[in-house]
């Protein structure tokens, strides 16, 4: 025979138990509103790119292998949680490093750290073919991956293939815009200045450099369709000269820039340079009108919020208001 107290000790038992499954089938169902609404986590879609096409659930951790896709990252609104070291600066750029308060170094975009890039646990990783083809299927393993083919002149390819990856095409889209609007803007007030001859000429450890259209710099001016000069005006990356082609540096206007790492090779090699008789018999040397700028904006960093300070640069020198 069952007593009072065994009674009422199995009542509190049942009640419990009836409570508990009523407050776990709440939370499933409030989980799975809440899931529905947010739609990075609920939907996932595909990115073709370079090494094929990678499905992407979610862009809430996003690390850059790129410093141009680390600019792209940024101008959509998005902080990386990681991002490969600024070939110049420590760590970052001077013109992100506001930006990039707390982000992670994950090496270098020819020298990537795997481990470090895996404690961050990212959800995306956007990186670049030229420079990590090797470790893509690394890096796969670790997250989503999305790669860029190349990186020459044209960004604005890699800039919609991220805008692809971060699934903000339409946010991207209003980045070129405003950037093409505003080039629109520089080419109908520079009028005739257009047909300056623009040269552009790059120093590093070592190497001497004359930049074609397939530039960063190069592209930027194309779009705005200043001149170059006859030997410089084709479709090629750049060449490495020697000194003898430093008439070939010669045009109506020159921009210079050096690529210095630390050690003071890149800045030797422009100073043993712009020494040389035949420079200083260049005539847009004697003219004045040779301009040291900064490597970072006109050539290194590649990205767009470099490319709109290149043109605040070229309004700047050109006296275009």
């Amino acid at each position: 025979m069952v007593s009072k107290a065994t009674y009422k000790k199995m009542g509190i038992f049942f009640m419990t138990l009836i409570l508990l499954l009523s407050l776990s089938a709440c939370g499933g169902k409030d989980g799975g509103n809440e899931e529905s609404s947010n739609t990075d986590s609920s939907k996932s879609y595909t990115v073709k790119h370079a090494m094929g096409t990678t499905k992407v659930k979610s862009h809430k951790r996003v690390v850059v292998l790129t410093n141009e896709g680390t600019e792209a990252v940024l101008a959509m609104g998005i902080k990386p949680v990681g991002a490969v070291k600024s070939w110049e600066g420590d760590p970052w750029y001077n013109h992100i490093k506001d930006k990039m308060k707390g982000v992670k170094v994950v090496g270098e975009e020819s020298n990537v750290n795997l481990e470090a890039i895996m404690a961050l646990k990212p959800d995306l990783i956007i990186g670049n073919k030229m420079r990590q083809e090797k470790i893509y299927g690394q890096l796969s393993k670790i997250a989503p991956t999305v790669f860029s083919e190349d990186l020459r002149g044209n960004w604005k390819d890699n800039f919609k293939l991220y805008a692809k990856a971060l699934n903000k095409e339409k946010e991207g889209q209003k980045v070129l815009d405003d950037f093409d609007n505003r080039v629109k803007s520089i080419k109908e007030k520079a009028g005739d200045k257009l047909n300056t001859k623009v040269s552009l000429v790059r120093f590093m450890p070592g190497i001497a450099r004359i930049y074609y259209k397939n530039t960063f710099s190069g592209v930027i001016f194309d779009q705005l369709g200043f001149a170059r000069p006859k030997v410089q005006d084709n479709d090629g990356f750049a060449d490495d000269v020697t000194r003898e082609r430093i008439p070939d540096m010669d045009g109506d206007i020159m921009f210079y820039f050096t690529y210095e790492p630390g050690d003071g090779k890149g800045t030797k090699m422009e100073k043993e340079w712009t020494n040389d008789p035949l420079w200083k018999n260049l005539s847009v040397v004697k003219k004045g009108n040779a301009h040291r700028v900064d490597d970072a904006v006109w050539n290194t960093a590649g990205g767009v919020i470099a490319a709109n300070l290149m043109l605040d640069d070229i309004e700047n020198y050109f006296h275009i208001k």
